[in-house]
């Protein structure tokens, strides 16, 4: 459905008319631009939205049917941008994505968000509070959604490491082995990274464009030249994004291991207590067998201190095994 429409003219918003082509002709004419939010459009929605301002057919079924990867293309009349925008939630510890596309042009901007958690109101607010800046046209959308997107990126790396310092705890904690999910945990948390890399990774290559840095020289049409170091503290950020999730990344795969090393430990020791009790039980057992094969002719059979010898030595064997094995660190 569409959420907002508007036209802006020099930095502030006004009252345009309602049909689209019609607000786009009078943007143009009084150097201002439309501004069309929708959320989750149906195919019907949009096919009105896609005609008066002659979007491309490609980016059309992108913007749709949506799962794309964050991605910068440019066609005859249009720019269209993805963005993955991520929500952390503390209550499950979970990360999921949203997904916003900008369609930017002469005189235009479209949003299509799909998802709760790319809400696109609180930027639009943030603009309108700022005329300067919105006046610079439909690249200071483009920026200002950019730079909301990634900005929650890091509050979103700062939760995860939070939440990997407190598995490192449980991990390496004296009594981690009486926890029987831990390996469970880590392997979601690493899923949870990999989620958030799956958004923030791909939009490295469309932010370094944008920005103009590197190989990326040439202008991005549809944005304003000016705009590039503002999209350079955006690149920046993200690169910061980046760092932080291929250090997330490494981390957790590093605390899955100690996890298996200290669980191997562990049954090692355990390995080694179970073989020196067996052990110590065999000693009487192999006596006890001996003397109870009812031969006639044994030793010290008819004797009358048979039986207290026999417990005796018994009794000093499993000492003698048992303080070889406590210093030995087996039991």
């Amino acid at each position: 459905m569409i959420v907002d429409c508007a036209v802006y003219r020099q930095g502030h918003r006004t009252e345009g008319p309602e049909d689209f082509s019609e607000a786009l002709s009078a943007a143009r004419a009084a150097g201002g631009f439309v501004w069309v939010g929708l959320h989750e459009p149906t195919e019907k929605e949009f096919d009105h939205v896609s005609h008066e301002f002659a979007l491309h057919p490609l980016a059309v079924e992108d913007a749709l049917k949506a799962h794309q990867r964050p991605k910068l293309e440019v066609y005859e009349d249009s720019l269209f941008l993805v963005l993955k925008p991520v929500v952390y939630e503390p209550d499950s510890d979970t990360v999921s994505s949203g997904e916003v596309m900008v369609f930017l042009g002469e005189g235009f901007v479209v949003t299509v968000r799909h998802g709760e958690g790319a809400p696109l109101a609180a930027v639009r607010h943030r603009l309108e509070q700022e005329p300067e800046l919105l006046g610079k046209g439909p690249t200071a959308v483009l920026y200002a959604i950019a730079d909301a997107a990634v900005d929650h990126y890091l509050d979103v790396a700062t939760e995860l490491q939070t939440d990997l310092e407190e598995l490192e705890t449980e991990v390496f904690s004296p009594d981690a082995g009486s926890s029987r999910h831990t390996a469970s945990r880590i392997y979601t948390f690493k899923r949870q990274v990999l989620e958030f890399r799956r958004a923030t990774g791909p939009l490295a290559p469309p932010m370094t464009r944008l920005s103009g840095s590197g190989n990326h020289s040439v202008a991005v049409p549809f944005v304003d030249d000016s705009a590039q170091p503002f999209f350079r503290d955006v690149n920046d950020h993200l690169t910061r994004v980046n760092e932080s999730v291929e250090g997330l990344d490494r981390l957790v795969s590093d605390v899955l291991s100690a996890h298996l090393a200290q669980m191997s430990v562990r049954q090692n020791d355990d390995m080694r207590k179970i073989s020196s009790w067996a052990a110590m039980a065999a000693v009487p057992t192999m006596i006890a067998g001996i003397y109870g094969m009812n031969f006639d002719h044994m030793p010290e059979l008819h004797w009358i201190w048979s039986y207290p010898a026999a417990i005796a030595v018994m009794a000093v064997l499993e000492v003698l095994l048992y303080r070889l094995f406590k210093r030995r660190g087996w039991l």
